[in-house]
């Protein structure tokens, strides 16, 4: 049988056309839906952020301020809030927390859900007693939400910390020269003061024994000026530096009452002025930096009678160094391989190595990339670490080599007025 070809209809090609056209259509509908679901995963599933909180001297609010004190005014705006980008290192400004009393010292509990300040300047004057809030943080966003603000007892609370227990919180007064004892209430809110301790003891001389030749930094040698306090990895003490005194108080603690005793007290070389310290991770040494005599002091330190004796005192500064300059923080690396000091007008952050005995050998320093470094800090990884230039309004961000303890500069500088002291709080913990 033969079969007769028929030519087809001319309406094929446009059939196929508008035919493939919708399934194209529909394809790139599907293909944007999966886009986007896939996206929403990923936003859904992105970690929530590391958080740092930089304390700063912020403008007294002008109700508080007797007419007889004159204080410049602070940049700040009172407590920053920044997110950290965990590979780079760079902060993210994420709002911050207006507060006008200079909430110069930050403390964070483990939990990451209280943050607490110490504020400087509120209600100075004679007679005036300082403060210290406690801030609820979103553990989503991060933002701060006040919970509340107690009395110190004593002037320009400068320094906060809490017991190892977190039912106590702790305050190192300044212009008061002494320490504050505060209960934790279960809500994590800070309660009425248990004890006002006040340092006693003569005041050391106006120059320092360990000064450069050619310093003036004489800063504190007028009054009692207590400058940290912070509690043993026990809790059974709870140590404190005088400034003026050139001393270090160790305190007996009784956790029940929330009461410090007197245990014993170390005289450090006159007129140094001891500002900070921390501890060695073995709970064995101590190291303490003296803001008028720019040096490290390494103390042997026993938890059992709470009792401390120095074994080296080295200098902050390079050899030849003349003039004045005032330090400021120490701080252990996170494996307590590496001691780092700030100098303040020299600007730099001095780097030593801890020996195997805990004596400290010089490695080298860092420019501090602005003037008068009033703090640094490591993140939670000890990969990188934030100085606070209080007098260049900037936060200057380095790169930690974990092996040598050296700083590389990572180029990033972030602007905050007045800078003081900064913490982290990781919101995926």
């Amino acid at each position: 049988m033969t079969h007769q070809y028929e030519p087809r209809s001319n309406s094929f090609l446009p059939k196929t056309l508008w035919r493939l056209s919708l399934l194209a259509f529909c394809i790139s509908i599907l293909a944007n839906s999966a886009m986007a679901q896939s996206q929403d995963g990923k936003q859904q599933s992105r970690q929530p952020p590391l958080m740092a909180y930089i304390g700063t001297f912020s403008s007294p609010l002008k109700d508080t301020l007797p007419t007889q004190v004159d204080l410049p005014p602070g940049n700040g705006r009172g407590i920053h809030l920044f997110e950290v980008d965990r590979v780079t290192g760079a902060l993210k400004p994420a709002g911050t927390f207006d507060l006008g009393t200079s909430p110069s010292c930050l403390a964070v509990n483990r939990a990451g859900t209280r943050l607490y300040s110490a504020n400087e300047t509120d209600r100075v004057g004679p007679g005036k007693f300082g403060s210290a809030s406690t801030f609820e943080i979103d553990k989503s966003t991060g933002q701060l939400r006040m919970l509340g603000t107690v009395d110190v007892g004593s002037a320009g609370p400068t320094y906060v910390s809490l017991h190892p227990t977190e039912k106590f919180a702790f305050t190192a007064n300044y212009f008061g020269g002494s320490a504050t004892v505060l209960p934790i209430k279960p809500d994590g809110t800070l309660g009425e003061k248990l004890q006002v301790l006040e340092d006693q003891g003569t005041i050391g001389p106006t120059r320092a024994k360990n000064a450069p030749p050619g310093s003036f930094a004489f800063s504190g040698h007028d009054r009692t000026h207590a400058h940290q306090i912070q509690s043993d990895s026990s809790g059974n003490f709870v140590l404190h530096v005088d400034l003026a005194l050139d001393k270090i108080f160790v305190s007996k603690f009784d956790s029940q009452m929330g009461k410090l005793t007197a245990n014993s007290e170390l005289s450090l070389p006159p007129g140094d002025g001891p500002r900070h310290f921390d501890f060695h991770p073995n709970g064995k040494w101590i190291y303490c930096v003296q803001e008028e005599g720019s040096t490290v002091v390494l103390l042997d330190y026993d938890s059992t009678l709470g009792k401390l004796a120095i074994r080296q005192t080295i200098s902050t500064l390079p050899p030849g160094f003349a003039g004045s300059n005032f330090c400021s923080e120490l701080l252990l690396s996170h494996d307590g391989k590496f001691v780092y000091a700030g100098n303040r007008l020299y600007d730099t952050i001095a780097i030593f190595s801890v020996g195997q005995d805990g004596q400290l050998t010089y490695v080298g320093e860092q420019w501090t990339r602005g003037n008068y470094p009033r703090s640094f800090t490591f993140d939670p990884t000890g990969t990188f670490l934030y100085c606070c230039n209080q007098r260049a309004d900037n936060v200057a961000t380095f790169k930690v080599d974990k092996s040598t303890g050296k700083l590389d500069f990572t180029g990033q500088f972030t602007p905050v007025g007045n800078p003081s002291h900064i913490v982290f709080v990781d919101l995926s913990r």
